[in-house]
Formats: C-alpha cells, sequence, structure tokens
C-alpha cells in the first residue's frame, strides 16, 4: 500500500502485508493510518480553495471506496440515489487516483520483477520492493519530462476506461467534520471556480459507470 504524490513518487508505503487482508484493514493497522486517526501526521494547515470564498479546508489524502471517510481523507459516495454533484465528485476523486495507479504503472514497467512471482524469500521481498520504491522516486526525479512522459504512457497502455474504476456500495460512515469535509469539495467541484467544463458532460452521457450492485 502507499501514498504518492503528484509526480508519481512514493511517499509512504507499507510492505509486506497478507493479500488476503482487506485494503481498509492494512491501512487501519499501518502507521500512516495510525498518525493519520491520531492527527499526528504532520499535515500542513487548512488553506482556503483555490479561487472560492469561505472557511479553510485540510488538505486530504484520496482513497477509493475501500477506505475510510476521514477528515484528510476522502472516500467517493457509494452508488445509492447520487445527486449530478455527488457524481462529478466521485468522477473528480476517480481522476485523482489514476496518478496513484500510474505510480504502480510505472514501477512496474522499470522493474519488470513485478510482472511475474518473486522467488526469494518474504523478507527479501520486502527488501525488493522498498529498494524499487526507492530507486524508482530516484529516477522520477532524475528523468526527463520525455523519459517520464514515455513510461507513463506505457503503464496505460491496456487501459480501457480512462484509468476510471468502478465503485461498489460500502457501509463505511464517515464522522461529522469528514462529512462536511466532503461536502465543501462537492461544493467546490461545481462551482465555477472548480469545476473542469468537460465533467458535467461525462457523468450525464454515461462515459463514467458505477457499479449498482
Amino acid at each position: 500500500m502507499a501514498l504518492v504524490d503528484a509526480n508519481y513518487k512514493f511517499i509512504n508505503i507499507d510492505v509486506g502485508g497478507y493479500g488476503r487482508n482487506s485494503d481498509g484493514g492494512v491501512f487501519a493497522n499501518s502507521p500512516l493510518g495510525r498518525h493519520l486517526k491520531a492527527n499526528t501526521l504532520n499535515i500542513p494547515m487548512d488553506e482556503p480553495l483555490r479561487g472560492a470564498p469561505g472557511n479553510d479546508v485540510p488538505y486530504v489524502i484520496i482513497g477509493d471506496e475501500a477506505f475510510p471517510l476521514m477528515k484528510n481523507l476522502m472516500r467517493p459516495f457509494p452508488n445509492v440515489g447520487l445527486t449530478e454533484e455527488r457524481r462529478i465528485f466521485n468522477y473528480r476523486l476517480s481522476r485523482a487516483r489514476r496518478v496513484v495507479e500510474n505510480a504502480f504503472g510505472i514501477l512496474a514497467c522499470r522493474w519488470r520483477v513485478f510482472h511475474t512471482k518473486i522467488m526469494v524469500s518474504p523478507p527479501n521481498v520486502n527488501k525488493i520492493v522498498k529498494a524499487s520504491c526507492v530507486l524508482h522516486n530516484f529516477l522520477q526525479t532524475t528523468s526527463t519530462p520525455m523519459q517520464n512522459a514515455t513510461i507513463t504512457a506505457e503503464s496505460n497502455s491496456s487501459d480501457t476506461n480512462d484509468g476510471l474504476q468502478n465503485l461498489i456500495k460500502t457501509g463505511n460512515r464517515g464522522s461529522v467534520e469528514a462529512t462536511y469535509v466532503r461536502g465543501v469539495f462537492v461544493e467546490y467541484f461545481s462551482s465555477e471556480v472548480g469545476k473542469v467544463h468537460w465533467q458535467a458532460d461525462v457523468v450525464r452521457r454515461g462515459m463514467f459507470k458505477e457499479s449498482e450492485t
């Protein structure tokens, strides 16, 4: 499990979890999850959204439906009676999560050992993964923009849905504060200053599809 920045760099990784464990469970037991819950992650101070009047808003991590809704962790709405504004919010989160998928794709393109079983002992597998992430970050810093663009394009070559994933209904409920923060982003993404011009067409034409299951 990893936390990725906008430049496809791994800024926090948790290695060694069992495949049978859920993403939410791995996150809750990870140092990142524990620090986020305890509010000891040293997140920057709240700031207003660009171009939008109103109160300051916290910096947030973006996760999928497997993660809990928290003040500093946004997850999509479940697919039950969604308004257009909430569908747009889900779409914008899905677009942002594509950065994470691309980071893993670039990692696998650079280190082909991740394309098959790693035939070493589990402790050594953990070392290989950690070393690969460190080297990946170094190459992201030292490679030219053209080289990074080529690798990013290769990692997306098998995409069939523009990087957007189906959402499933889960029973995870967030705190009142977290729900309020998500509501602020819902309004912002549908406002004149926060929208992208194509988002309404995407959700209205069904190009961004969410599972009914």
